[in-house]
């Protein structure tokens, strides 16, 4: 497992019960976590500094309860030179993976040290946090999502990174019909990055289903890579998803094109004071050889 030790303004302060108790920039949030099945908690003096729990429904979804009503509406965390934009939204989410700098790191080491122009396609680009990265590195961006909403706190991020005369283009678009464009337009990446949802929909109403689509999208990704390519990266979140099909998607697909290094593992992230981890998801990826 890859554990991200390095994100001093994000920490998991404790974990039980279903719940993970993080610090993000000072900022106590509780929230639920499937994979915590354990009852004892380590440190239970910190639960009594809570600035907002979620509360899930039996119903589905769930919703924010501010416990401090000093709690900003948005506040900010850094990781190394980068800034980005922490906000409450729906189905608990914050705008941001803290275990994903584990990629952040991996990207810009990659486009450092390609020493030419690099041109990185993000796809399911969310609040683009790896946009961020790259163009931190010096790559130029196309950063592609299906909701305006994230497509603007992208921006945002961009922005709060002192980023935003850099080379980026944001898109509002389903990401499978942009490829298509793509493809017909003949435009060529030098990295490729996703993060597909589980299940989706794209901003047209189209619908996505990870298990349905996603070989097929990496496949018409293949036409889109540079005659030199430099990484192509799967996150995955999805219960059930092996890191061994997604390499498997990787070796039909890319690896037919150009023959390279193909790994994957998991991504987590330390519980202060203790030995715990915390597993955040896995990662499948292509490389090029060295």
């Amino acid at each position: 497992m890859k554990v991200v030790k390095d994100f001093y303004e994000y920490q998991i302060l404790d974990m039980s019960e279903g719940m993970k108790l993080e610090s993000w920039n000072g900022k106590e949030l509780l929230r639920p976590d499937p994979q915590i099945i354990w009852e004892n908690k380590e440190h239970p003096d910190y639960w009594n500094k809570v600035d907002a729990v979620y509360h899930r429904s039996n119903k589905g979804g769930g919703n924010w309860e501010i416990i401090n009503n000093r709690l900003p509406e948005s506040w900010q965390v850094h990781y190394q030179d980068l800034t980005f934009n922490i906000k409450l939204m729906g189905f608990k989410h914050t705008g941001l993976f803290p275990e994903q700098a584990y990629n952040w790191n991996l990207i810009r080491e990659k486009i450092k040290k390609a020493n030419r122009p690099v041109k990185v396609l993000n796809l399911f680009a969310y609040t683009g946090a790896a946009s961020v990265a790259a163009l931190s590195a010096g790559a130029e961006v196309v950063h592609v999502d299906s909701s305006r909403g994230m497509v603007d706190w992208a921006k945002e991020n961009v922005k709060s990174s002192g980023l935003e005369d850099r080379p980026i283009r944001f898109l509002v678009d389903d990401v499978l019909k942009f490829v298509e464009r793509e493809i017909r337009r003949g435009n060529k990446y030098d990295i490729i990055l996703m993060d597909p949802p589980s299940f989706g929909r794209g901003s047209n109403g189209e619908v996505w289903d990870i298990e349905k689509n996603l070989y097929n999208l990496v496949q018409r990704c293949t036409e889109i890579l540079s005659d030199d390519p430099i990484l192509f990266l799967i996150n995955s979140y999805t219960t059930g998803l092996s890191m061994t099909v997604l390499e498997n998607v990787l070796l039909l697909t890319v690896n037919k094109k150009v023959n390279g290094i193909i790994s994957s593992d998991e991504i987590g992230l330390p519980m202060k004071d203790s030995e715990m981890i915390l597993p955040c998801g896995i990662y499948a990826r292509w490389e090029k050889e060295q």
